[in-house]
């Protein structure tokens, strides 16, 4: 049989969702690929043939399998009677980001320079392309990226990193609805010496850099399920099966997932990640901190009036639209050529159920300082995602047995800062080294290993230091002082304590927890979009590239419909449509019902965000991955 015959079916389907090759020329299934000596199909597929996979514009799950026609009439095939293929790694990395790539480059750095060139670094993304699901607001402090790529920048390096603008200058304001009051920024805030950038492109050239050095770049899989071993440590991960209809069952075109073993399984997975949720609560994770919050950032990308661009410009914003009980604040950032990325975060833990934090972003673009800049200009993008605000009491401990929790889905960001690539980044580098000594020097080379020193590393890094200089920041807004008195302590906290207070704020409690029941709060009317600034919300959703097969299980798993909307309505009267950025529920009018409404998920405009997970007050909404490579495509974001 010649050497195409023998590459597997999961081999193939590898080959196809690879989304770029580093070879000169595209290479077909007639061309011999590289073997390696040892391993299976896939892991030598992964080395050798990698074609992309277009569809009609988007990158879609692609498979050479052969159709199968189950015999089975009464539909009781259980897909779990079929063994997944599997493949054998050194280290498993599940999300491309910043923190999943730059651990990635390091591992493969150090193994490199070591001349262990066979040490294998598999990273899993489950976007169809690396960087299609990352949106953030990005103005970046390159510490970590200096010493990962001291080149990056460099006029003399023809990979160099081009879209970058440097910032030029800050300002801050107090909003209220009609005007603009300067406030002094802490120093956190000054972004002298820091760049514009949209991480979405940044993470395409990140990718770039991680295959050059040899690291294995698998987009297209969702990770969906962490294995372990007999003695309770992480084995690794497998991805979820495709070809299964929403009612359960495989069709015609099932394929079950493929497993990846490793020695150390290091999870990048971004904020309120599934697998973490699973790790985190099997080794207890959070015993030691505070639960963790979070906020919703929702963001878009404008090209605006060329007069009006100010090249550099850094503005954020606190105060309006936002309530006085609702921690959160919008920003501003020129880059580019006259495009401007305008967005709003709202902590989740706002205690409104009216509050719909898609409506408080278009009454923000509506205030004067944001109209201005954007009368006349084209929306090009729109996002949404949540992120860590608990910082430093809500780090869990990011080691576990078989691997760690690596960047925002540990919860590295720094709020009052703003930022969090840097953090994010530098601890993948500090697992990276963590893992690469502890699989030199274990003397057992197939069980799995402790990251000892991880946490060590963490604690006298730069990441520990300025996030216990800023972690009273954020819970002093929900104190007794409110709104105003958080304002002045984080002053005083930025200009005289600077970290140093023998005190540290708890936080309130869970996001979930802080929803007042509807008729104890205000009800808020949101006015009509204009079309113009403002837009109704599928108008945005269909500017996030966003696509999932309809008929696949609904990965926003709620067990029972009705008894999620008996719970939840009559006391919060529709809670989901409005925390929802991307219009996923709903609440339809039905006389069947006794409520006289009945609830409906459309998770094909899911972009991914987490907030139901973390917002819903009845705590059944439980996202899950739904078929890798699906979900947005995010565009500059």
């Amino acid at each position: 049989m010649s050497a195409p015959g023998r590459v597997s079916t999961i081999a193939r389907r590898a080959a196809l969702r690879a989304p770029r090759t580093l070879d000169a020329a595209p290479r077909t299934f007639d061309a011999a690929p590289r073997w390696r000596p040892a391993g299976t199909a896939a892991s030598r597929c992964f080395r050798g043939y990698r074609p992309a996979a277009l569809t009609a514009g988007q990158r879609r799950p692609l498979s050479t399998t052969l159709r199968r026609k189950f015999a089975s009439v009464d539909g009781s095939f259980d897909p779990s009677t079929i063994e997944r293929e599997s493949d054998q790694v050194d280290v498993c990395i599940v999300g491309g980001g910043p923190a999943g790539l730059s651990a990635a480059i390091k591992l493969k750095q150090l193994a490199n320079a070591a001349g262990n060139e066979d040490f294998r670094v598999l990273l899993l993304e489950k976007a169809g392309e690396l960087g299609d699901h990352i949106v953030s607001g990005n103005v970046v402090e390159p510490s970590a990226l200096n010493e990962l790529i001291p080149d990056w920048n460099s006029e003399d390096n023809p990979n160099k990193f081009e879209p970058v603008t440097p910032a030029t200058k800050d300002k801050m304001r107090f909003l209220t609805k009609n005007s603009s009051i300067p406030i002094p920024a802490p120093p956190q805030m000054n972004n002298h010496g820091n760049y514009i950038i949209s991480l979405n492109q940044f993470t395409k050239w990140l990718g770039e850099r991680a295959e050059e050095v040899g690291v294995e770049v698998y987009a297209g899989f969702a990770a969906s399920e962490m294995l372990y071993n007999p003695d309770g440590s992480v084995k690794g991960v497998a991805t979820n099966d495709l070809g299964i209809s929403r009612s359960g069952k495989p069709k015609d075109s099932f394929e079950r997932g493929m497993e990846f073993h490793a020695r150390c399984t290091l999870l990048a997975e971004g904020c309120h990640g599934s697998l973490t949720k699973q790790v985190t609560k099997k080794f207890d994770l959070r015993r030691d901190s505070q639960p963790q919050t979070y906020g919703l950032g929702i963001k878009e990308v404008w090209e605006i009036d060329p007069a009006k661009f100010e090249s550099g410009l850094v503005v954020h914003s606190m105060g309006y639209p936002l309530p006085t009980d609702t921690y959160g604040g919008g920003w501003m950032y020129h880059f580019g050529d006259n495009m401007v990325s305008i967005g709003l975060v709202v902590g989740l833990d706002y205690p409104n159920p009216w509050l719909a934090p898609y409506g408080e972003f278009n009454k923000m673009k509506h205030h004067p300082m944001y109209k201005h800049y954007l009368e006349g200009g084209k929306c090009i993008s729109y996002g949404a995602r949540t992120l860590n605000e608990g910082g430093y009491q809500s780090i869990p401990k990011c080691a576990f047995p078989g691997g760690a929790l690596i960047g925002d889905t540990a919860g590295f960001l720094n709020v009052p800062k703003i930022k969090g690539t840097h953090t994010a980044m530098r601890s993948g580098m500090l697992a990276a080294e963590s893992a690469y000594s502890a699989l030199s020097e274990s003397k057992d080379s197939e069980g799995a290993v402790f990251l000892f020193d991880y946490e060590d590393k963490l604690r006298n890094s730069s990441i520990w230091k300025e996030l216990k200089q800023v972690r009273n920041m954020r819970p002093s807004f929900h104190s007794p002082l409110g709104l105003y008195g958080g304002i002045v302590y984080s002053g005083l906290e930025a200009y005289v304590f600077r970290g140093y207070e023998p005190w540290t704020f708890k936080h309130a409690g869970k996001d979930h927890e802080a929803t007042k029941p509807a008729d104890q709060c205000k009800k808020i009317e949101y006015p009509k979009p204009d079309g113009k600034i403002s837009f109704d919300i599928l108008t945005s959703v269909s500017r996030t590239g966003t696509n999932h097969e309809e008929d696949q299980p609904v990965h926003l798993q709620v067990k029972d419909w009705d008894k999620h909307a008996e719970m939840d309505y009559p006391k919060y009267k529709g809670i989901e449509n409005r925390f929802c950025p991307a219009g996923v529920y709903e609440y339809i009018e039905d006389e069947t019902k006794e409520l006289g409404v009945r609830f409906q998920i459309n998770a094909q405009n899911c972009v991914h965000c987490k907030t139901c997970d973390i917002k819903d007050p009845s705590q059944d909404i439980t996202w899950q991955t739904p078929q890798g490579g699906e979900g947005p495509k995010y565009v500059m974001t």
